[in-house]
């Protein structure tokens, strides 16, 4: 004659949604220059405060003259299209002329169609870092960023 048990083992009790629960407490060892190094990343997003962006190259100028030229290029860039901000980047032994601080790519290219007549073998450039964002006049796009 064989006999069979059944039993059942709950390691925790079942609370309903919104019961009285007790807090827990959550501790994680790591190694300290870990917790260091992730403190300095901190601090250096927050000191430089810039975003992401493209800019177009119009130029790469070398040789004699070639700094005069570059910034010679920058003025026309102002006078031609007020309100995009024009560089001189020196990359031993070129002179760079970039525009615009333009946050997406397609943004950055609507604006090389724009210019490719008057500047013609522009080139769109990754990795560039815009000016200081003046964080107060950020608009958000909801309440929830707010």
């Amino acid at each position: 004659m064989a006999a069979l048990f059944c039993s059942t083992a709950w390691a925790q009790t079942y609370r309903p949604y919104g019961s009285n629960r007790s807090r827990g407490h959550v501790e994680i060892k790591g190694d300290v220059a870990v917790a260091q190094l992730v403190q300095k990343h901190i601090e250096l997003n927050e000191r430089v405060r810039t975003i992401p962006g493209y800019r177009i190259q119009v130029a790469s100028l070398s040789g004699t003259a070639s700094k005069n030229r570059a910034f010679e290029m920058k003025d026309r860039i102002r006078e031609l299209y007020p309100g995009v901000e024009a560089y001189v980047v020196f990359d031993e032994p070129n002179f760079k002329v970039k525009v615009g601080d333009f946050r997406t790519r397609l943004d950055a290219y609507v604006f090389l169609l724009r210019i490719r007549n008057d500047f013609p073998g522009t080139i769109i450039r990754d990795n560039i870092y815009p000016t200081q964002i003046d964080w107060d006049e950020m608009i958000p796009e909801s309440e929830d960023d707010i």
